[in-house]
């Protein structure tokens, strides 16, 4: 036997499982319109009793309270075979709406995970970012290490103090300081 539960005229009604207070009323009184039956023939009685006791007729009201009693009955009787008529899909809803809580967490979970997965590649993004900008750092660096080492062995081959300078890449200035400094 399987523990699916039954299917219910109610399931592909997406009205019955969302509504308000007034929907949910009006629905209700439908559903057992007995008990409010019963509620206005107990109001009727006592409403009779009350008449009764102020003109002062007693037969009446004693008729009047045991009417009361019998429409308090009938109510009661009514509210519990509408409670087991309708139980079936009571526990329908119930377990629909324990569904719609366990998906609304679910999607929640899900949207947290996404969240984590963007920004943990965001993350992912500017780390390679910066690697990418120190590995060209490290490539200048070298590069620029490879170009003095070549400027050094350039200056043991050149034949005056201006040529060395103008391959370093320094002004006339700085060549003759240069050769002021190495006079004295």
């Amino acid at each position: 036997m399987s523990d699916a539960p039954l299917p219910s005229s109610f399931d592909g009604n997406e009205d019955f499982y969302s509504e308000n207070r007034m929907q949910k009323l009006t629905r209700r009184l439908r559903e057992e319109p007995l008990i409010p039956l019963g509620c206005l023939l107990t109001c009727w009685a006592l409403l009779g009793a009350t008449r009764a006791m102020k003109k002062g007729d007693h037969n009446t009201t004693n008729r009047m309270f045991r009417r009361r009693i019998y429409a308090q009955g009938f109510t009661i009787a009514a509210m519990a075979a509408g409670s087991m008529y309708w139980s079936e899909d009571r526990e329908k809803r119930k377990e629909f709406d324990a569904l719609q809580q366990q998906k609304q967490a679910q999607e929640k979970r899900e949207a947290w995970l996404r969240e984590l997965e963007a920004r943990d590649e965001e993350d992912k993004a500017a780390k390679a970012k910066l690697e990418k900008r120190r590995a060209l750092k490290a490539e200048r660096e070298a590069l620029l290490k490879k170009q003095q080492e070549e400027e050094g062995k350039g200056l043991t081959e050149t034949k005056s103090v201006v040529e060395g300078c103008e391959m370093r890449g320094l002004g006339v200035l700085a060549a003759v300081r240069d050769l002021v400094a190495s006079r004295r």
